[in-house]
């Protein structure tokens, strides 16, 4: 059977896992009567809460005698070390660009990558039943940044079908809105190469993927890139300079076909599978027959630009939620996703409590966050801070994003007078149709940590921003934090309505009536610059005089609830977000009043 490896790659939202989907129902994967549901592939249970990919996932389908090999990645560019690594995997890409939006700066950076590597993509253009579709406009922009990326010549003369993946059909024709997707499966036939491997090499394969399982142990996905490999055969794992790890037996080799992973006897070059039996070798190792000696290059991975410090729960509520809550438990996890996610970096502090956890940006660490928490975890976090470097003369450099903004017309002042006042240079600014404003910014990724909450006040929850890591540039000096104080408890117990009604004139609460505070946690914002101490378990003294007016019910504004991800941006440089199964709570890093004083005095000495 001919193979053909391809991935799709898109921005979010464009349409990838929805035309996956469709793939797999026109290519007779699944019975016309089985149950499947939508966006079968996001199988994570936060990407289907969140409605996006996060992890790369291999699939396969089968089309006339052809075995297609897909592998979809997320869009989101935090995310973008899973589509980095996965893209030595395949011989083509198929690039999905929205009929609306158009190339977007994930779409930029992925397509980047791929252009590099040599790969022939095949643009699709979806969602073009789409009322505002702009099809003409969008095929040009793909074009000019193929050519701002260098792309060859052979690449921008790429073929272009024009689709709907949640209706299933693609066409060549821009103004047929039926069909199938049989001329996108053609294409994928046509324009992709089949894998060009030596099949009679002994046998070597990249570790791309790592996942676990409680009955196979290590679970090692990536593409056989020479010979053939068998069940039980004797095979030994490289590092990147071609040192032995370990030793071992492929136990259990497993294709892809849908959904499922299936056993097999047997692969050859070019098959994307996944091998367990081996105990130690992670990801960009080099898994081999024992005669092999020399390593396969993995790709270079973009280094993190972001990090926080995960600590230990020191709170006065600390082990009353979570069952996982030691430094050792912390670091074992820690460690874990450091070994199969690669764009993480993980360093220990030395007082052995906490861990700095390097990242691509807020989102990342925050679906790392919640992942532990779901798993028992509880955790202090720190607000979250760039990772500076220096550049040849000495200078500190910090790292920049582009910064795309889709907003009504009516917000584009705003939006321009807070970018700038966050450092961010406005580069590009034009009109998108239907109202709306494309503006592209060069700012600090400093000065976006907890601006979208902001934006979207701003832009009156109408305003898409997308973020991508440009580069490292000059330091642009200090940046104004938030602007407002917060309101501080004094004291341990629960929260009692009768002394949160006085307090509510003061600012915004964070807490409700009968939840259980201590001190040194925050329970509101002030509206005020200054920090506040308040009493909010204050109760009325019961006297035995009646009174006109005194009983009269308090009737309180409903709290601001805070994400995780609008905590982590929210807090400042002295403050932490504790973490546990059941809750996400605000407070002070230094509980102790006499401490952050302390402390405030000593930062205003140096």
């Amino acid at each position: 059977m001919s193979l053909r490896n391809i991935a799709i790659i898109a921005h979010v939202d464009h349409g990838k896992t929805t035309l996956v989907d469709q793939l797999f129902r026109q290519s007779g994967t699944f019975r016309d009567n089985q149950r499947v549901e939508e966006r079968a592939m996001d199988s994570n249970d936060l990407e289907k809460e969140r409605g996006i990919t996060i992890l790369a996932k291999p699939t396969s389908v089968e089309w006339e005698g052809t075995r297609i090999n897909i592998v979809d990645t997320p869009g989101h560019a935090d995310f973008g070390g899973e589509v980095e690594r996965i893209l030595s995997m395949v011989d083509g890409v198929i690039l999905l660009v929205d009929s609306s939006e158009g190339a977007m700066p994930q779409t930029k950076f992925v397509t980047g990558k791929a252009l590099k590597l040599g790969l022939r993509p095949i643009v699709v253009v979806n969602k073009i039943d789409r009322p505002d579709e702009r099809i003409q406009e969008v095929l040009d922009e793909v074009f000019d940044l193929f050519v701002s990326l260098d792309a060859t010549d052979e690449q921008l003369d790429f073929p272009v079908l024009y689709a709907s993946g949640r209706n299933g059909y693609a066409n060549e024709n821009p103004d047929l809105r039926e069909g199938t997707l049989t001329p996108l499966f053609q294409k994928i036939v046509e324009h992709v190469p089949p894998p060009a491997l030596e099949v009679d090499a002994p046998f070597s394969f990249l570790v791309t993927l790592l996942d676990r399982d409680n009955f196979l142990g290590r679970i090692l996905t990536g593409r056989v890139q020479s010979g053939t490999v068998k069940v039980n055969q004797p095979i030994h794992a490289l590092d990147m300079d071609g040192k032995v790890i370990e030793t071992g037996r492929a136990s259990k080799i497993m294709t892809f076909q849908g959904l499922d992973r299936v056993p097999t006897d047997e692969a050859s070059a070019g098959d994307i599978i996944s091998i367990a039996g081996l105990t130690v070798a992670t990801v960009s190792n080099t898994i081999a027959d024992t005669s092999v000696t020399e390593a396969i290059q993995a790709q270079p991975i973009d280094p993190p630009t972001l990090s926080m410090r995960f600590s230990v729960n020191d709170s006065p509520m600390a082990g009353r939620e979570g069952t996982k809550v030691t430094s050792r438990m912390i670091r074992d996890r820690l460690e874990r996703e450091a070994e199969s996610n690669v764009a993480i970096k993980v360093t220990e502090s030395e007082d052995k409590d906490s861990f700095e956890v390097a990242g691509r940006g807020e989102l990342q660490l925050g679906v790392l966050i919640e992942t532990m928490r779901r798993e028992g975890f509880e955790l202090g976090i720190s607000r979250p801070r760039v990772l500076y470097r220096e550049d040849e003369n000495g200078n500190r450099t910090e790292p920049y994003e582009t910064v795309v903004i889709d907003v009504d017309d009516e917000h584009s002042g705003t939006v321009v007078e807070k970018m700038a006042l966050r450092k961010g240079e406005m580069t590009d600014m034009r009109p998108s149709g239907g109202g709306k404003t494309r503006i592209t910014f060069s700012a600090p990724s400093r000065g976006l940590i907890g601006y979208h909450g902001e934006f979207l006040s701003d832009t009156r929850g109408t305003g898409i921003m997308n973020r991508l890591f440009e580069k490292y540039g000059p330091y642009r000096g200090p940046i104004e934090g938030r602007k407002n104080g917060v309101l501080i408890s004094n004291g341990n117990g629960e929260a009692v309505a009768y002394a949160l009604g006085p307090l509510e004139e003061r600012g915004i609460l964070f807490v409700s009536p009968g939840e259980a505070l201590y001190e040194g946690m925050i329970i509101g914002e002030n509206a005020k610059p200054e920090d506040l101490e308040v009493n909010p378990m204050k109760s009325k003294q019961l006297t035995n005089f009646r009174s006109t007016g005194k009983d009269d019910a308090i009737r309180l504004t409903p709290p601001k609830i805070m994400t995780l991800e609008q905590a982590i941006a929210y807090i400042d440089d002295d403050e932490m977000v504790e973490v546990t199964p059941k809750n996400i709570r605000i407070r002070k890093a230094l509980l102790d009043p006499h401490e952050r004083k302390k402390a405030s005095r000593k930062k205003e000495a140096a």
